[in-house]
């Protein structure tokens, strides 16, 4: 596993393969996995934390299964743009991945993400049950959304190729 910027993605990644989003939380793991042009995040599911190697091997096997490329995982970046403990968490989890698949990643700030799709579930409507239940892959989904769009519009506004054609 290699540790990128986003954005060598367009280099190294294999074409019509999906990225799988990631928001690690304390006792979860929020996954969301891309169309296979690279343009559209779907909420996927929710792990629940376990052992590492066990969360690990369910990782894998999504990430076969699905023919993902590469993760991209959510950093929680304080609001002032520092690090703090859950950020060395969530690096930790990522270099433990290493251990066990070969697999790019690269990081995304997901600072709001969680308040944001939260909000976006209350005007919804949404109950409380069906948002403690939803709020995991809806973020992975809002933070794999935000790495598309970047690397989306990277391309249109460096007249590079358009995502459906990365190699």
């Amino acid at each position: 596993m290699t540790v990128r910027k986003l954005i060598d993605f367009s280099e190294i990644l294999a074409p019509n393969r999906r990225l799988l989003g990631l928001d690690i939380g304390q006792k979860t793991v929020g996954l969301a996995l891309s169309d296979t042009s690279r343009t559209v995040a779907t909420p996927m599911e929710t792990l629940i934390l376990k052992k590492f190697s066990k969360t690990a091997v369910e990782l894998l096997d999504i990430c076969v299964e699905q023919e993902v490329a590469a993760l991209v995982i959510g950093l929680p970046v304080n609001m002032d743009g520092t690090e703090g403990p859950r950020c060395q968490s969530v690096r930790q989890f990522a270099r433990n991945l290493e251990a066990h698949f070969d697999m790019e990643i690269a990081f995304w700030d997901e600072r709001l993400s969680t308040v944001a799709v939260t909000k976006t579930m209350l005007e919804a409507d949404m109950s409380r049950a069906k948002r403690a239940e939803n709020v995991d892959k809806m973020a992975a989904a809002y933070i794999l959304q935000g790495a598309l769009d970047f690397l989306s519009n990277h391309y249109s506004q460096n007249g590079g190729p358009p995502p459906d054609t990365w190699t």
